[in-house]
């Protein structure tokens, strides 16, 4: 992994996880936890991969097609491990400790935070992968 594409794809994570977090709080004030969670995804999920398209990923050989697929199949993977992480620290594990005020905030940032490497394996080998000579 070249840690110069890799710090490209934590800033372009940052900018959607930023996106993706603070759609998410004000989507819950009109709707449940967990349809908040999902609309916030896409809106983290759209911007992500203009910026890793642009900015990061930019020598991929694979057709814009294909680089949308894998890119929403990679992304659906992280979107299964931020909802378990998420729905189980806000609903279980915060709670079981005392953390009562902004768990769901806290457990969602985290909830964010834990896909990042396997999503950059993911995008770097499938979504935007380079044919090798």
């Amino acid at each position: 992994m070249k840690l110069h594409k890799f710090a490209k794809f934590l800033v372009a994570g940052g900018v959607a996880a930023i996106a993706n977090f603070g759609s998410r709080i004000v989507l819950s004030y009109w709707l449940p936890y967990v349809t908040s969670i999902i609309i916030a995804f896409c809106i983290g999920l759209t911007s992500a991969f203009v910026l890793n398209r642009a900015f990061v990923f930019v020598n991929a050989s694979n057709t814009l097609r294909n680089q949308a697929w894998w890119f929403t199949m990679v992304n659906l993977a992280a979107l299964a491990q931020t909802l378990i992480i998420s729905v189980l620290l806000a609903d279980y594990l915060l709670p079981a400790v005392g953390i009562r005020v902004y768990s769901r905030t806290i457990a969602h940032g985290i909830g964010v935070l834990v896909p990042v490497v396997t999503s950059y394996i993911g995008h770097q080998r499938l979504t935007f992968r380079q044919r090798t000579p």
